[in-house]
């Protein structure tokens, strides 16, 4: 046989030893399971036009390939030009790692890319916006497109982790596909009852934020199997904000048996009064954005109470209530031209492995302090006044604080 030839077939033989990825997602459910959640991400993931990809690519000069402009990262947009890349890596015992994005990055992306970078040889960062994951009356239409920013900021961030000689690795590519391409079969809708091809993980994705939004982890859980597969990374990395898919992820790698490490990142915090980083955030303004930090508040209060011996579910609570409750009362005491309105959607305490409500922490074993609130719209603006993002419209914030383990019940 021809070198070229046994080279063809090692290629072909090693990419059947590694274990399989389903290609298809379907809809299942599954039963109630107990996979123990760390601590700290769907996340993910961000709509990019071909017009607003454009004006921040460049053409490499050797075979027609895409590279971000001025950088060696590849921007990859199809399915069948990722797993081209990823073959030879493969080949080479080379880890990959996936950061899934939504785009509209801030430091918290930035912080689980560089983590990513010490721990393996090559990352990936997906930027798709998927609308599966967005009600039909949710912001996919006013979510932030910022691909410029996105770029410059990889960009950037690329040559910092070049000059820095304790990781492993760096931005290899950014992978920015289509809906098309991500759903070949056609979007199957955004509707509670769409027919289509779905990946649905319960009762975890019922709960909290799967109550208030029906759809949401259906579209995060199949995007992600979708991401999973074309990349197929050794690890993937999330951040804890969003702690609720953080354990969603880990069933979904668990219970479809793939060979991915799921790595959970800290929540990345506003260092002055501690507001939880999110790409949501620019809808804030001025005004509600000095208020934003409500529930970060009452989450811990709640968190000093049980670091103070309380176990008991109503004990804990009632501190995160309280600073709702005065929050509220400040702001009914203003003007409309000075108030801030929110709504608080729910204040939790979970059980780390399954997100269902418990009456009393385990200290053994600790517990989830999770909570979403809306800020609504700015009633009256005053003269100049910036109202945030797309006019500043009603914006979903959630938080959480992992209760760690402690000695001792409640007396």
């Amino acid at each position: 046989m021809p070198p070229t030839a046994n080279a063809a077939a090692l290629i072909r033989h090693t990419v059947l030893l590694r274990p399989a990825i389903i290609t298809t997602a379907f809809s299942t459910t599954f039963p109630t399971t107990t996979s123990r959640a760390v601590s700290r991400s769907c996340t993910v993931i961000p709509k990019v036009t071909s017009r607003t990809m454009a004006s921040s690519c460049s053409s490499s000069s050797k075979g027609g390939l895409e590279k971000l402009p001025s950088s060696p990262i590849r921007l990859l947009r199809t399915t069948s030009s990722v797993r081209l890349w990823r073959r030879p890596h493969l080949l080479d015992h080379r880890t990959v790692a996936l950061v899934p994005t939504m785009g509209a990055l801030h430091s918290g992306h930035l912080s689980l890319i560089r983590r990513a970078a010490r721990e393996n040889h090559h990352v990936v960062v997906s930027i798709y916006v998927n609308p599966a994951q967005f009600g039909i009356s949710e912001d996919l239409d006013s979510y932030p497109q910022t691909w410029d920013s996105d770029v410059a900021q990889l960009v950037k961030l690329d040559r910092e982790l070049a000059d820095d000689g304790d990781n492993l690795g760096r931005i290899s590519a950014v992978f920015a596909p289509s809906t098309k391409e991500m759903y070949p079969g056609g979007f199957p809708g955004q509707e509670v009852d769409s027919k289509g091809s779905f990946v649905t993980i319960t009762p975890v994705g019922e709960l909290l934020e799967g109550r208030t939004r029906p759809t949401f982890f259906r579209g995060v859980a199949t995007v992600c199997m979708k991401l999973f597969n074309v990349v197929q990374p050794e690890r993937v990395y999330f951040g804890q904000k969003d702690v609720q898919q953080t354990v969603v992820i880990k069933r979904l790698v668990r219970d479809f048996m793939m060979p991915i490490e799921v790595v959970i990142g800290r929540t990345e915090r506003d260092e002055k009064d501690g507001l939880a980083l999110s790409s949501r955030n620019v809808y804030l303004g001025e005004r509600r954005r000095q208020k934003a930090t409500v529930l970060y508040r009452a989450l811990k209060a709640a968190e000093g109470e049980y670091k103070r011996g309380g176990r008991k579910r109503g004990r804990i609570l009632r501190a995160a209530e309280g600073v709702v409750e005065e929050v509220k009362r400040e702001e009914e005491g203003k003007g409309v031209e000075e108030r801030v309105r929110f709504e608080v959607d729910y204040i939790s305490l979970a059980d780390p492995d399954t997100m269902e409500e418990i009456e009393e922490v385990d200290p053994a074993r600790g517990g989830i302090l999770s909570g979403a609130i809306k800020m609504l719209p700015v009633e009256k603006a005053r003269e100049g006044e910036d109202l945030g993002h797309s006019g500043g419209p009603a914006v979903r914030l959630i938080d959480n604080i992992i209760l760690e383990p402690q000695g001792g019940k409640e007396e």
